[in-house]
Parts: C-alpha cells; structure tokens; sequence
C-alpha cells in the first residue's frame, strides 16, 4: 500500500460517484482546458476568443479584430466583423445558437462539416468560448447579424436572461466581453505588453488582417498590419536577437494546394536556433510534426547541395545540430483536422504533416541553395565552423573521463554526495538549498542514480558578470565542478556528468529566488545544458493535506485550493505547510519529489532567446530602473501571501 495513501476507506460506492454537467467540470478543474489559473492560464482566456476571431478570418467571412483592454485592466472585449454566431433556436437543442457555444462543451461548427465554412481553424475542441464564459463572472456577448443587434449577459457560464434583440443593425460580426472570476484566478489583471506581443506575432502570420488594440489604460491606440507577411516577421526576429546574419538574402516560399504552407528562415551567427511554427494561426510553442518535417528538409537540403556541388569537407563529420545551428525559421501551415496535444494547443501531434512539410521545403529550399551560390556557399562556411567548433571541443576534453572508480572522487566537491552509477544518461544531480534539505535528499534518493549537492543559500548573481569572475564564487565552482562541462568559453559538453541536473529548491519565495539566480547561471554560462534539456526543476509539495485518514500532497496554493474543493462538504481538513525540505520526512520527499515513478519535474526550455534575455535583465541586472519599472507595473497583480517581506 502506498504512504500517500495508507489508511484510505476503501469503501468505494455508487454514491460516491459523482457526474458533472454543463459547464461545473471547467470552474472544478480550470487547468484541463486552460493549463492553469496563474497568468499564463489568464492570458490563455484572451487566445481562446481570439483564435475564434482570427478563424472567421482564415475562412474569408473577416478582414478586421478589435482587441480592447478595459481601463480596470482586468476586463477584455474582442470584436471582429464575421457572420456573427448564429442566433437562430437550434432544432433539436431548443437552445440558440450562441448559448449553445458559450454553455455547452464540445458544441460549434468546426467539427469538418464544411457546410459551416469553417475549411480550417484553431477552434477544433468546440470548448474555447464556453471555456471562457465559464470561468469569467461576467461575460456580455454582442452579435451583429441579418440585420440586427442581439445581446446576452452571462455570469459565471450561466445566462442571466434570455437573448436580447437590441435593434436594427447594418453590418456583421461577434463581440466579446470578459470579466475573469477572481474566485479562480490568483490574479485577473491583464497584461498588455503580452496582448499586444501576441497580436503583433498574429499581424505577421496573416498578413491580409488588420488588427486594433485598444490599451485603455495606458491610453494608448495600435493599429496592427504587416502585410510583409512571413519574411517581414523573420526580418523582425533577426534584428531582435541581434545576431547579425550570414547572407543577405533569407529563403522563403509558400504553397496554397492542399495544405497550405509558409515557411521564412535565415541562417545567422548565433549558436541557438530559433523556431516559431504556426498550425491555423495558433502558436504550437512546443513544436510538433510540422517543426519535424522542418528539420528534416534542412538537413536533406543542405546535404544534397553538398553532394551535387562535390564539397570536400576534409576531417568533418556534418551533424544535422551543425546544419541547424544559427537558423531563425517561421513556419506557418493550415491543416483540416488537426491534432493539438491538449486544449492549449503547445503542440502539433498529426504525423502526417512531418512528411508533408519536409517534402514541400526539402525541394524549394535546395532549389533556392543552387540558384543563389554566395549565399549558399556562406551557409556551408557557418556550417563548416559549427562543427569545427563542436570538433574542438570534442577533443577539448578527450582525456576527460566519466566517473571511474580509481579516478571519480579525487578533485570533486566534499559536500557532494555523488551517485554509483556511470552512466550519464541515467544518473542526476539534485541541487537543493542547505544542509538541511540535504540530508533528507542524500536519505530519500537512489544513491545508485541519484546524487545530491547542498549549496548555501542564495548563489552569486552572475548576470551582467563575466564568467571568470562567477567561478570566484566557492558555491558555483562547486557546482561547476560536480557538473563537470564547465562554464562559459570553457564549457566543453562531452564532460557533462549527469544526464538530468534538478533544482529542488523550497517552494517558497527564498526558494523562487535562488531558482531563479540558478537558472540566470545556466542560461547566461552554460546555455547549452538547457539547449540539450537537460536542467529541470523539481515540483516538492508546499502543504500536507490530512482528511481523516487520508492525506493529500499541494505543490502551491493553486493546488491546495483546487484540492480542498474537491471534498465533502462536511470536510475537516488539518493543513500543514512546509517551511522547508529539511522538514519533510525523507520518505514523503523520496516519493513526492525523487521518485521518478511519481514525481513531477518542469524540463526548462529557452522558448524565445530575446525575451529571456530580457526578462532575467530586468529582474537581475545591475540597472535597477529596469526592476523599479516593473514592480510598480506590476504591483497590483501581485498576490499578498506570495510577499517575503
């Protein structure tokens, strides 16, 4: 029997079973459909009505969304000029059409009966807009449409009174009004940099529709149109990162028969390459087939150019990581079914698009190669340094040995608690916070796979530092030794001594913070570790939840909330919160947070290299004005129990 669950009633009844109808599953479990009830999750609720928006677009019934920010910052409205959701009673439903889209689960027209027009969307759950009624405490829709105004208020998924025939109106469309629950979300302040940096990536993606933001608080007034279309958008995210590029001229290309496909890329100087890929306009984060097939056509492209060309690369090995290396692409294709992973829609999961896509680009990208020789030969010299680069750095480290039993503790930290085995793709490394913690991770872990390493206290912030002057720090050397790839010009990854490196840190606000001084080492000293996934954080429980005779384990508030209104009524929860992992029995630590049969880890991702760059600028870096900035920007969303003060 499991500790977690040990003293359990396993008496087990049809009473006990509960079903949940209409729209109750959505405000119980808000994470299933939106991913969270943190701002992510917030700004989730905007994408949804959105994307529908954006569909009446991609379909030819719109060419125009307003996006309007609210003065309280925390209400949104989103106006396009569509056909307007039907109005109409539905025959079998009794029910019109616009409640039924904004009451019912799994109910519109993009289920591939093109009758509706809908050929393509992102809205293919039929669950986005009575996702966002159900979890806004108000929600004012306005359709405009055979020749009239109509009007309904919701609260909470639940219509307030019977559809309003407003007047007699000329012209056509859907508007929605929002009001995110604050009895759900921790915070229901929006963002409008985030809106307006979504609605801009959008702009580009299509370029025949203009877009309005309206940032009422600021006073502040964006038109939004790029009809420069992809190529503009790759133009822009060069120039962002600031890597200079090394040709000219950028490839780009396009079809319209069957699926529709756009693709922009450059090859440029930086180490790390960029992807932004786009299923029916949607951002897939996470990339997918698509993005597969992307890859694939680089590699064979660049390949059969340097067949036909008879290039000699004399001592070189090409990778595909060297071909790819430096390329900043943006991928945009139109699918009739697709199949996102989850209704967040991070990733693209039909297989067919892998070979679709690779066999469209593969063609037209080594045509481009043989037709524009210069520039085909700069990208062959970048390749070629790319892996002299990775060749060097192989031999950098030759004489480097993994673990050997006469050799592995010689000039490694004391306080390290190294693991037996030898293999790195099996072994990892937790990080965590202090003695303490340490030893309930050095009792609880797998000492076969598992080592641990204690630091003390907050480490060096080392943005804005070179990395000679962070290894001065006995902390981060020690790290830097256990870890053995080094750091900065001297990183050399064939050293790497663990296949995962975990920080497990105490989930609270002392514990954010060194994650975060942690994460600001790695991404500016030893980026590569993330790039080749292999930094995660652990997910250790904040509150031990004990109801009787069961016990239940909360991450963070979110969790214990979500937990606590999953039980009876006549509950009497004892709630106990950790004030660190020295606390916590290693046993409950061993099977919440090392276990990799029931733990949680986070795989850290550099999603966009600019915008983190910014980001850990603004949070860690020497100009202060940059943190002043954003605390008063963001005082009002902040939540009082997450203060360390």
């Amino acid at each position: 029997m499991s500790t977690l669950t040990a003293g359990r009633n396993r008496d087990y009844r049809t009473e006990d079973i509960q079903v949940l109808e209409g729209l109750e599953p959505v405000r119980k479990r808000p994470a299933m459909y939106i991913g969270g009830v943190d701002g992510k999750g917030l700004h989730h609720l905007v994408w949804e009505i959105l994307d529908n928006a954006v569909d009446e677009y991609i379909n030819g019934h719109a060419d125009h969304i307003t996006v309007t920010l609210h003065k309280s910052g925390d209400a949104v409205t989103i106006t396009d000029n569509g056909r307007g959701i039907p109005v109409e009673m539905h025959p079998k439903h009794k029910k019109t059409g616009l409640e039924l889209v904004l009451t019912v689960l799994h109910a519109g027209g993009k289920f591939g009966d093109t009758d509706s027009g809908y050929l393509h969307s992102g809205g293919l759950h039929g669950v986005g807009a009575s996702v966002v009624n159900a979890l806004s405490r108000k929600l004012i829709a306005t359709i405009k449409r055979d020749g009239y105004e109509y009007r309904q208020v919701y609260a909470k998924g639940v219509p307030q009174a019977k559809l309003e025939t407003v007047g007699p109106f000329r012209g056509h469309g859907t508007g929605i009004y929002f009001e995110p629950d604050d009895s759900i979300f921790k915070t229901t302040r929006f963002d409008a940099a985030t809106i307006k940096a979504r609605l801009e990536d959008m702009s580009f993606i299509h370029s025949g529709l203009s877009i309005t933001f309206i940032d009422e608080p600021a006073g502040q007034k964006y038109e939004l149109a790029n009809p420069g279309g992809l190529p503009a958008f790759l133009a822009k995210l060069v120039n962002d990162a600031q890597k200079p590029a090394v040709t000219d001229a950028a490839f780009s290309a396009s079809r319209e028969n069957g699926s529709k496909i756009e693709i922009a890329l450059q090859w440029t100087e930086s180490t790390e390459e960029t992807y932004r890929s786009y299923v029916n306009g949607i951002r897939t984060p996470n990339g997918g087939t698509h993005e597969n097939g992307l890859k694939s056509a680089l590699r064979k492209a660049v390949n059969g150019y340097i067949e036909t060309h008879d290039i000699k690369i004399k001592g070189l090995k090409i990778t595909s990581d060297d071909i790819r290396e430096g390329v900043v692409a943006v991928l945009s294709v139109f699918v009739r079914e697709p199949q996102f992973e989850g209704q967040t829609k991070q990733r693209l999961n039909n297989p067919e698009m892998e070979g679709t896509v690779d066999n469209f680009i593969r063609p037209a990208l080594e045509a481009w190669l043989h037709n524009n020789k210069t520039a085909a030969d700069a990208i062959i010299g970048r390749i070629q340094l790319a892996a002299k680069a990775r060749e060097a750095s192989r031999a950098a480290v030759i004489d480097v040995k993994r673990k050997t039993p006469g050799s592995r503790r010689l000039s490694l930290p004391g306080k390290l608690a190294d693991c037996k085995s030898t293999d790195r793709d099996d072994t990892e490394l937790f990080i965590v916070e202090g003695d303490s913690a340490g030893g309930s991770t050095k009792q609880g872990r797998n000492n076969n796979t598992q080592a641990v390493l204690p630091l003390r206290g907050k480490i060096l912030n080392g943005e804005d530092l070179p990395t000679s002057k962070v290894l001065a720090n006995q902390e981060i050397a020690d790290l830097v030794t256990a870890i053995g790839a080094g750091a900065g010009d001297k990183f050399h990854y064939e050293g790497l001594r663990y296949g995962k490196i975990i920080l497990l840190m105490d989930a609270d606000a002392d514990g954010h913070h060194i994650t975060t001084l942690m994460l600001d080492f790695f991404l500016r000293h030893a980026p590569e570790l993330i790039r080749k996934g292999h930094v995660f954080i652990a997910q250790p429980p904040l509150y031990r939840i004990d109801v009787g005779k069961e016990t239940f384990w909360a991450k963070d508030d979110e969790h214990k909330e979500e937990i606590l209104a999953g039980l009876k009524a006549n509950a009497k929860p004892d709630i106990t919160r950790f004030k660190g992992l020295g606390e916590m029995p290693f046993r409950v630590l061993a099977q919440t947070t090392l276990d990799p049969r029931s733990r949680t880890l986070l795989k850290v991702e550099i999603d966009n290299p600019r915008e983190a760059h910014e980001a850990f600028q603004e949070l860690l870096g020497k100009d202060a004005t940059h943190r002043y900035k954003f605390i008063m920007e963001k005082a009002d969303q902040a939540i009082a129990e997450d203060l360390d003060v």
